[in-house]
């Protein structure tokens, strides 16, 4: 495996049609793999448009079985491009019974594994446990040929017990396919503080870790019935240090590639060595949640 990659986020206007999404993600794909991107990653239910500002039965017509008509079209598109994706999608697992899916596809076509979103969110504009179970496959590290990919889903991250138990599995990489955004009354008052914790956060991650962080958030004003999100883009990616290293606007689509060197993942835990000096034995209070006895 190579000490060094190529990066690819995509940033998504997402239209309320499932082919115009699928054909503009599949033209974006391309672009970003003929600019070298080995690791392409898109946002989080790229597909549809948040449906989940709503609970509406309707909406589980959105849902597939993986591997099935989707998957194989973006398992062509990898082998095709000589690239690894990760593609986040609205699992059908049974009848049902749904989850909110990332799958990890390599350069030749085949679909390496599934992560199950850990945490939903239930919250005003995201009523995400109406249509998702959560997550019953655990935290991963998928060894990919350009790396070691560490998938997580949007909610995941804000808790540091997920990244830290991704990045112990072994992931140099991060991910965070994302949906989050601005309720347009909260814009004027909240919306600088929020955005700014959210970037703390990841940036947080990367350091606490050393490990590389990367956010691919959509962007655009999208509707359900009275409901509105405005959502706030600034897809990135950061280096073990926590430094920003490529990041995108808040109103616009777009592209971002960047070269990744897992060299600095050792320089990081060389220099700051949290992992090493983590006190295990004295964390078991982790496990009880506040007030328990």
């Amino acid at each position: 495996m190579s000490k060094k990659t190529i990066i690819g986020i995509i940033q998504s206007k997402i239209l309320n049609n499932y082919n115009s999404n699928l054909k503009a993600v599949i033209k974006n794909i391309k672009k970003a793999a003929n600019r070298n991107a080995k690791i392409i990653c898109l946002p989080e239910l790229f597909l549809t448009n948040y449906f989940c500002q709503t609970e509406n039965h309707s909406n589980f017509k959105f849902a597939e079985k993986i591997p099935g008509k989707t998957s194989k079209v973006f398992c062509d598109l990898s082998k095709e491009l000589n690239v690894v994706l990760m593609i986040s999608m609205f699992e059908k697992k049974t009848r049902g019974f749904y989850h909110n899916t990332s799958i990890i596809i390599n350069e030749k076509g085949k679909i390496l594994s599934k992560y199950r979103k850990m945490h939903i969110p239930d919250d005003p504009g995201y009523y995400e446990k109406f249509y998702f179970t959560p997550g019953d496959l655990g935290f991963k590290s998928i060894k990919t040929k350009y790396g070691n990919i560490g998938p997580l889903i949007c909610w995941d991250q804000w808790f540091p017990e997920a990244a830290r138990l991704t990045a112990l599995k072994g992931a140099q990489i991060i991910f965070y396919p994302t949906a989050i955004g601005w309720h347009p009354k909260e814009k004027k008052t909240l919306g600088k503080a929020q955005l700014d914790s959210w970037v703390t956060m990841q940036k947080s991650h990367a350091i606490a870790n050393g490990t590389y962080v990367v956010a691919v958030n959509r962007v655009g004003n999208e509707k359900k019935g009275n409901k509105k999100i405005e959502f706030w883009g600034n897809s990135m990616i950061i280096d073990p240090s926590g430094k920003i290293i490529g990041k995108l606007g808040n109103k616009k689509e777009g592209i971002l590639i960047r070269e990744i060197d897992y060299d600095k993942i050792d320089t990081a835990r060389e220099h700051w060595p949290f992992l090493r000096d983590r006190r295990v034995d004295f964390y078991k209070g982790i496990l009880k949640n506040p007030d328990d006895d």
